[in-house]
């Protein structure tokens, strides 16, 4: 990069080509929602066997293609306006300089020289010629500075120290856009696929990798825009990004994917969109680990004599391999079994009578125990809205039964909302107990997830597009019921209706402490089911003689509804009156709700 090629250079070029790479991963984008919610949906919906099976595999490879051009063409659009920042901000400083020189009387020539007139005063009549300096970029230091400009005012043509000064600027500029042209060549030359049409969790990994070249690339560009609030409500979320541009929310996307799908307030669309790449990622991030690890040795016990009797005992190799391996196998087994879980939901959307609607991953995190956050339907334009929150032992691995239980209820409220739109969450967005003996008598699970609940009930209601709002119910099971307690208790319980199952209790004491309007509170404890009576010893809100209330109680004030279930898990039951109540409860249909 020279003087000669800075001045020509057009930053508008490279934006247009950054908004044609945006174009093309927005149609990308849509190609793949109308291969997964169109073609791939409709084709499950009608037709079965071995052919249609390969199809819809194929049809999923393409859809994962799309994917990959989507996130990888966003990435290309903010490289491009990344380098065409830093280009642009080094061209208005050369600019600048130039237009100086010519103000005073100086000459730029190509290699970046100053030349200057002669000044000064005379000496035995005759003014200090001028002359020509070159730059070598502005002082690195105080003393370096200091000298600088001692030259300069030693020099009796007072015009050189201007070009000189000139000369300078223009070599900083100059140095300053080489120095963007070579932090961004490999950058944009890393932005392509491997020269196949397959995409691998190779190449999912890459994208991570592109992102974080990027993101550490374009710093300077990123600080430009605004940024999202520090610890914003999700109204506060929802007005910042309504408030950036299309090309400053496609770079948010693409380089802050998992902050953006972690922003309560904001469109549903976007933050599927945010945590579906964040979800491929570690996925592939995963798979690829857990075939770098070697298998667990297949004799994994032997039997050694200890006194008279043989005692069955680990293998020095087996112990070896759990001691180096078992740990971090285990976390990734459990957290792919999740994530398989999580596609497989992805997988079932269906158009047409009896069919699901298409699934949005609202959250997602493989640290710890997991996260996700699952919807089936859009809750932003649904009427009904149902959020569910699991209890003691959920994780990321045991994902599937808590999606299941939603995708029943969603059946069942459809089926009785008189066509009007039912969208029901999975909300596994705090650290359940893992123990029912070691943790679930604990409160502060509760407590502590309680605060992130409240935020993501919040907005529901700031991202909902509906003009007459949404009715909304939220769901707790067991432990779950404990934390909708917490969340009510310490903050805003943003609900119509509160649904507790086989409660422990809800830290209230009363139904009309849960924070929505009397008469919407609704208990479902079933035959068989222990922990109500477990819970009668720690969890509830109010100690009424020798044991705590719980929504069991007639005296907390709840509707008992009759339940036909058996035992601690099988109030979804298909075909069960348990989960028929439930779903006439999201679809507001309250006198049809039978109780006991």
């Amino acid at each position: 990069m020279d003087l000669t090629a800075l001045k020509k250079f057009k930053p508008t070029a490279y934006e247009d080509a950054a908004d044609g790479y945006r174009a093309t991963g927005e149609t990308a984008g849509k190609a793949k929602d109308a291969v997964d919610v169109r073609i791939s949906s409709g084709m499950r919906a009608q037709l079965e066997g071995e052919a249609a099976t390969a199809a819809l595999n194929e049809l999923k490879e393409l859809s994962e293609n799309f994917h990959y051009v989507q996130t990888e063409c966003g990435l290309v659009s903010t490289a491009l306006n990344g380098l065409a920042h830093d280009m642009a901000a080094a061209k208005r400083k050369l600019e600048a300089a130039l237009a100086d020189a010519r103000a005073a009387g100086c000459t730029v020539h190509p290699d970046g020289s100053v030349g200057f007139p002669a000044g000064g005063r005379a000496v035995d009549g005759k003014v200090p010629e001028g002359g020509t300096v070159k730059g070598t970029g502005g002082p690195a230091s105080p003393t370096a500075d200091a000298l600088y400009r001692q030259a300069a005012d030693a020099h009796p043509n007072p015009n050189y120290g201007k070009a000189l000064e000139f000369a300078n600027r223009i070599a900083d500029a100059v140095k300053e856009a080489a120095d963007a042209d070579a932090k961004w060549a490999p950058k944009l030359r890393a932005l392509k696929a491997d020269d196949d049409l397959t995409v691998s969790d190779r190449d999912w990994t890459d994208t991570q990798s592109d992102a974080d070249g990027v993101r550490d690339a374009g710093k300077g560009y990123l600080d430009s825009l605004p940024h999202p609030p520090k610890d914003g409500s999700p109204k506060d979320n929802a007005a910042w990004w309504r408030g950036l541009t299309p090309e400053e929310q496609s770079a948010y996307l693409s380089l802050n994917a998992a902050q953006v799908g972690a922003l309560d307030g904001l469109p549903s669309a976007v933050r599927d969109e945010a945590n579906r790449v964040v979800f491929d990622q570690k996925y592939a991030q995963y798979r690829l680990e857990l075939a770098s690890i070697p298998k667990p040795p297949a004799n994994e016990w032997t039997w050694i004599t200890a006194g008279r009797f043989p005692v069955k005992v680990h293998t020095d190799e087996w112990m070896d391999w759990q001691r180096q391996y078992g740990e971090r196998y285990e976390h990734l087994t459990k957290s792919l079994k999740g994530m398989d879980s999580i596609q497989k939901r992805f997988d079932r959307t269906e158009t047409g009578p009896g069919g699901l609607p298409e699934a949005y991953l609202l959250g997602f995190s493989a640290e710890g125990n997991g996260r996700a956050i699952i919807a089936n339907g859009n809750p932003d334009t649904a009427d009904h809205q149902a959020v569910y929150v699991p209890g003691t032992t959920s994780n990321l691995s045991n994902i599937e039964g808590n999606v299941d239980r939603m995708i029943s209820t969603w059946r069942v409220a459809d089926s009785e909302a008189d066509g009007r739109s039912v969208s029901t969450i999975t909300w596994l967005g705090y650290d359940a107990p893992q123990d029912i003996y070691k943790d679930a008598p604990f409160r502060h699970y509760a407590d502590d997830g309680a605060p992130a609940f409240n935020r993501f009930l919040d907005g529901l209601e700031e991202s909902h597009t509906g003009g007459s709002g949404t009715h909304r119910t939220v769901i707790g099971h067991s432990y779950g019921t404990t934390l909708v307690g917490s969340a009510a208790d310490h903050g805003t319980l943003n609900a119509d209706d509160v649904i507790t199952a086989g409660s422990p209790g809800v830290t209230v004491a009363r139904a009309e402490d849960l924070d929505v309007p009397r008469g919407h509170v609704w208990n479902q404890e079933a035959d068989g089911d222990i922990v109500p009576d477990i819970g009668r010893w720690g969890h509830g809100g109010h100690e009424r003689g020798s044991y705590w209330v719980i929504p069991s109680d007639e005296w907390f004030g709840a509707h008992q509804m009759a339940t036909d279930t058996e035992g601690h898990s099988g109030y979804w039951d298909e075909g069960s009156q348990s989960l028929r109540n439930q779903g006439l409860v999201v679809a507001g249909k309250y006198d049809d709700v039978k109780l006991k």
